[in-house]
């Protein structure tokens, strides 16, 4: 056999097999503790289009100073925006706390990402 036509081949096959791999987005969006209702509204509003548009989302809270020795504000802050985007998508991994910052990551439903290209 060939060695050049085996070569061009397997490029061939491994350039088909990228090609069926779905990329998989994460957006990021950044939370205060102490955010103001209107803030939080408008924060929740890029979350839950981030969602519908079929990407995954990851919610970030950061504490400054004497923030950080109250972790269950940013912890009820997560649980309130998981509820409020219950419909749209489901919490991928749990509100953990890393350093100064409290992350969860948010996953659109199965059903999402198809209906988002339908759309299109």
């Amino acid at each position: 056999m060939d060695f050049g036509k085996y070569k061009y081949e397997s490029a061939q096959k491994a350039r088909e097999s990228r090609r069926n791999q779905q990329q998989t987005v994460i957006k990021e969006q950044k939370l205060r503790p102490k955010i103001d209702p209107h803030d939080y509204e408008t924060k929740k509003g890029h979350v839950a289009r981030f969602l519908s548009a079929g990407n995954k989302v990851k919610v970030t809270i950061m504490f400054r100073g004497r923030e950080q020795s109250r972790p269950e504000l940013g912890f009820r802050l997560l649980q309130r925006l998981a509820d409020d985007v219950a419909d749209l998508g489901t919490v991928e991994s749990a509100p953990k706390q890393d350093g100064r910052n409290m992350i969860m990551v948010l996953a659109p439903h199965k059903n999402t990402k198809s209906k988002a290209k339908a759309g299109k």
